[in-house]
């Protein structure tokens, strides 16, 4: 109770609001403007970060994960464009519904449903972090590398129709994690280059990917977007407007925050699954995609929850369920935390915080995109050519800052186009950051349990838990093989 009584003083105290309602606020101006994201505001915001205490840099980042989510519905509603991919189901009855003049409707259906989503994701990360992290202290190096593996699988067939594109992304992600120190001491495939003695830096690499990459697509892919539609009225409806959507609203969170769970499945999944099952089980589903209330509701209620789901294993076991919560285990290590179990046993406080972050941070983002939503619907118009310079210069300044060596910079340019190779090729990123930052950890893992064991192998299929893991995988890795081969049997 003490450490409760900590966090809230802390979060309570005027800098740390200040923290929140600014995350926020750039977290959901940056998520309403397409091209941009809430992974890229994360890493350029990282180096900004350094010389902060953890717990207000924790609250900053937590704070832009939960506004950028939140923000994507305003460009899907107004421009038919998902300002994140997390908003990619919101455009089919967001759009329709504001070109027939209800534009102020569907955003406030969306924002309410956001708020919802996200208190329900709070709540069951408050009930299940503490148990999961107790359950998890008990896990030893085998149980740990067979959670990674099954993790590392789960991310593969989740990320798009492609299995075997997966696959290959999460080990290019693997192969990038090489070079530099192994978990013995040793130096490998340094190629005489000493910046690379402790490998490729997490921050260069992000923001590479992440903010170079996408602005390399937006200037080569620039067209001209529609004109924003206007919103005319208030975004705070009749409160039978929201009663009615009561049933899809905790439906589509319980559905946010267990598919935010699975590592790596993220937002984009979670608010498929809930639109599709609000559309199976409507009693008029021809009307979803003409401009539903329950589209909406559905899709945006999972995306917001997702982010208290894939917050649990990040503080419960240092397992990142998406690609932002992999920039928070980053984030974790720069300030000298450690992910994990060990993070609840030895710094209660800061998860209370992060705890605490994500309930203010969704009740000022419904406040604030009910305030701002005029001015919001705006940022859909803005020019690349205004944005294009800020965020390069953001990216030099950040990487540079890092370690104040060019060589990070000339990294950060070679993963930017690594990443528009990618994209162009069709391999998802996601599985390459997890890759990336997952496979120290279980090189890690692998060395302790051999040393424990005398070189054996025996105890990951001997010992109950690991052998749990390790069966889980190889059932969805064949049950994905063989749906995948289903289909093509059926499209040949």
């Amino acid at each position: 109770m003490s450490e409760w009584l900590t966090s809230i003083q802390i979060v309570a105290a005027p800098a740390s609001l200040s923290m929140m309602m600014l995350g926020t606020a750039l977290g959901i101006i940056v998520g309403a403007i397409p091209g941009l994201s809430g992974a890229m505001l994360i890493a350029l915001s990282l180096p900004l970060t350094f010389a902060m205490q953890p717990v207000h840099a924790l609250i900053l980042l937590v704070s832009m994960y939960v506004g950028s989510v939140s923000g994507g519905l305003v460009s899907a509603t107004l421009l038919r464009i998902p300002g994140t991919p997390a908003a990619m189901m919101t455009t089919y009855d967001g759009y329709p519904m504001a070109q027939a003049g209800h534009a102020h409707r569907a955003l406030g259906l969306g924002a309410f449903a956001s708020l919802v989503g996200g208190i329900i994701g709070w709540i069951f990360l408050v009930l299940l972090a503490q148990p999961l992290a107790w359950l998890s202290l008990k896990f030893g190096p085998f149980e740990f590398l067979a959670l990674i593996l099954l993790a590392m699988v789960l991310i593969a067939i989740a990320s798009g129709n492609s299995l075997s594109k997966g696959f290959l992304a999460g080990s290019l992600g693997i192969l990038a994690a090489m070079p530099g120190t192994d978990a013995t001491g040793q130096l490998r495939w340094t190629f005489g280059v000493n910046e690379l003695d402790d490998g490729f830096k997490l921050l260069p690499v992000l923001i590479g990917l992440f903010a170079i990459n996408q602005i390399m697509s937006q200037i080569l892919t620039d067209s001209a977007k529609p004109a924003a539609i206007k919103v005319e009225g208030g975004l705070l409806l009749k409160g039978s407007h929201y009663v009615r959507q009561g049933v899809n609203l905790v439906r589509s969170s319980l559905i946010g925050v267990f598919v935010g769970i699975l590592p790596g499945v993220g937002a984009n999944i979670g608010s498929v699954v809930a639109y599709t099952a609000a559309k199976s089980l409507s009693q008029t589903p021809q009307r979803f995609g003409q401009g539903c209330d329950d589209g909406i509701v559905a899709s945006e209620a999972a995306n917001n929850a997702t982010v208290g789901g894939a917050l649990i294993p990040l503080v419960s076991m240092g397992i990142p369920g998406s690609v932002i919560d992999a920039i928070l285990l980053g984030a974790l290590t720069i300030h000298g935390l450690q992910p994990g179990p060990m993070l609840m046993e030895q710094n209660p406080e800061v998860v209370h915080v992060i705890m605490a972050t994500l309930l203010l941070s969704n009740v000022f983002m419904f406040a604030f995109m009910l305030a701002t939503s005029r001015l919001l619907s705006r940022l859909g118009n803005l020019s690349l050519s205004l944005l294009a310079p800020v965020v390069v210069s953001l990216c030099f300044v950040g990487t540079y800052a890092l370690a104040n060596r060019m060589f990070d910079v000339w990294v950060m340019l070679a993963f930017g186009l690594l990443g528009f190779a990618m994209d162009r090729w069709r391999l998802p990123l996601a599985p390459f950051v997890i890759g990336f930052v997952l496979a120290p950890l279980a090189e890690e893992h692998l060395t302790e349990g051999l040393m424990q064991s005398g070189g054996s192998w025996w105890p990951i299929v001997l010992r109950p838990l690991s052998a749990t893991f390790l069966v889980l995988a190889v059932v969805l890795l064949a049950w994905t093989v063989n749906r995948h081969r289903s289909t093509v049997i059926e499209a040949g």
